[in-house]
């Protein structure tokens, strides 16, 4: 488009010399007019840059040909066109509206109503340009925002020396969880569409909390102590408030923010209330905080450890059956066995840890 600094540009397309001199004379004193008689020379300026901002066409003298050829180019699909058509020939409006045209304007032209249609459709245009714009930049802002969150939780598996593809993995189940879940009531609320991105995202973040945990404890080999587990509890309540952080200096929350904020302080918690660490039980356990703890063992078990080999997926998915409504949410535990080809799949998928 032209720039906002300079007057936007026009391309008048007609057969007659005297209606191209009539019309520039018209509009010259508020846009840049370039005025052709011949299809060909249309084409070709169309596609030149800067290229226009809406262009008039007259369609007795090979306007449709115009108008054709501009909406099959990329390049000039999206630029408004006026077609000019004697009064009363319905059958000609619909077809210029058939080949794409923006408006049609009758002929003998009123300058005054001419001049509002030019400049609403050139408004229309920089209305789109500017959605464009801001969707572009939104895209942009959201990507960083996945690259930072990525990159935190990246850092907390890292130094607890985990596969960062868990991170990848732990994602996808929960987001398969989720979607065998929005048919049940007691889903209905938090598994809404729109959500189910905003889990996606906040689901790595689990333990990020750990980061604030000693290596003595953290990457201890063998049993942790009494003392030394009720140390390891505290990274649920650090990730929790490193969220809270977060929401307290935007000045706000948000539907992400307080999923990040729920699982990090409840992924813990059993079903049966022997979780830590607030000891919740049942409802009370954040839905988000319930996917992510079924999604988190499922992927521990079949991962390999220091202390034990990776378990088979049909022994994960046994064990984690054995658990519910006791650790895990019995109706969670369902999805999970309905999803379970799916989860098998993801396993596999994301077992590089290059990703």
């Amino acid at each position: 488009m032209t720039s906002p600094h300079q007057k936007p540009l026009l391309l008048i397309v007609d057969g007659s010399a005297d209606h191209l001199h009539q019309l520039s004379h018209l509009l010259e004193d508020r846009y840049a007019v370039r005025a052709v008689q011949d299809c060909e020379t249309a084409q070709a300026l169309a596609q030149q840059l800067p290229r226009p901002d809406l262009i008039l066409v007259d369609v007795l003298h090979g306007g449709f040909a115009v108008c054709q050829g501009l909406r099959r180019n990329p390049d000039t699909a999206s630029i408004p066109l006026i077609a000019m058509i004697e009064r009363g020939q319905p059958e000609l409006e619909s077809r210029a509206f058939a080949e794409g045209v923006s408006d049609v304007v009758a002929r003998p032209l009123v300058p005054e109503l001419l001049r509002a249609r030019v400049a609403t459709h050139l408004q229309l245009r920089q209305a789109r340009a500017q959605v464009q714009r801001q969707r572009g930049q939104l895209r942009e802002i959201s990507q960083m925002a996945d690259a930072a969150v990525w990159a935190i939780a990246s850092l907390a598996e890292l130094r607890d020396e985990e596969d960062p593809s868990h991170l990848r993995r732990i994602q996808h189940i929960v987001l398969a969880l989720a979607r065998r879940l929005q048919g049940n009531p007691r889903f209905a609320d938090e598994l809404v569409e729109p959500y189910l991105p905003l889990l996606f995202k906040a689901a790595p973040l689990h333990d990020i909390g750990k980061v604030r945990i000693p290596d003595a404890i953290l990457l201890k080999p063998g049993r942790l102590t009494p003392e030394e587990f009720e140390v390891m509890k505290q990274h649920t309540v650090h990730g929790r408030d490193a969220i809270a952080g977060v929401e307290r200096e935007l000045g706000y929350s948000n539907a992400f923010l307080r999923f990040a904020r729920e699982i990090t302080y409840s992924h813990q918690e059993r079903y049966d209330g022997s979780g830590y660490p607030q000891g919740l039980a049942g409802d009370a356990i954040p839905v988000s905080a319930r996917l992510v703890a079924v999604a988190d063992v499922y992927d521990a078990l079949v991962s390999e450890r220091v202390y034990r080999p990776a378990f088979t997926h049909e022994t994960a998915i046994e064990l984690i059956r054995q658990g519910s409504g006791e650790q895990f949410d019995p109706d969670v535990v369902d999805a999970l066995l309905a999803a379970e080809e799916e989860v098998r799949e993801t396993a596999a998928r994301y077992q590089d840890a290059t990703m």
